[in-house]
């Protein structure tokens, strides 16, 4: 039974310092499709279920400059390799490839240009 206040996963807000590039990994790296845009200020994508929205912020601190707080997703997957052999040819960064982990999950780790940074995981069998 779920309750009236139950919150729901929607997107993840970025703040990003150039828009279009920032949009362009998300869509030619990443493989997001755009949703929405709203002129030079907000783009909204997503793939699957998980969305970002990317809010253009030039003078923000730099993600790369917050250090462990730039992560900001802990994503799944059901078959992390074929989604590294599908992300790593188009350029992904990729910080940590697919690796098996003793609380039973095999991660990798992806950034953006701008230094965001996002677990992406597959529960081991």
């Amino acid at each position: 039974m779920t309750n009236a206040s139950d919150l729901r996963a929607y997107a993840y807000v970025l703040a990003v310092p150039d828009l279009s590039r920032s949009a362009e990994y998300f869509q030619s790296v990443l493989g997001f499709a755009t949703d929405w845009q709203d002129g030079d200020n907000w783009r909204a994508l997503s793939r699957g279920s998980v969305r970002v929205m990317l809010g253009h912020c030039p003078d923000a601190l730099p993600p790369s400059q917050t250090g462990d707080h730039s992560y900001f997703a802990y994503l799944h997957v059901d078959d992390i390799d074929a989604l590294h052999a599908e992300l790593a040819p188009r350029g992904a960064i990729i910080l940590q490839p697919p690796a098996d982990k003793p609380w039973g999950m095999r991660e990798m780790a992806v950034a953006t240009p701008d230094g965001h940074r996002m677990m992406v995981g597959q529960v081991l069998d």
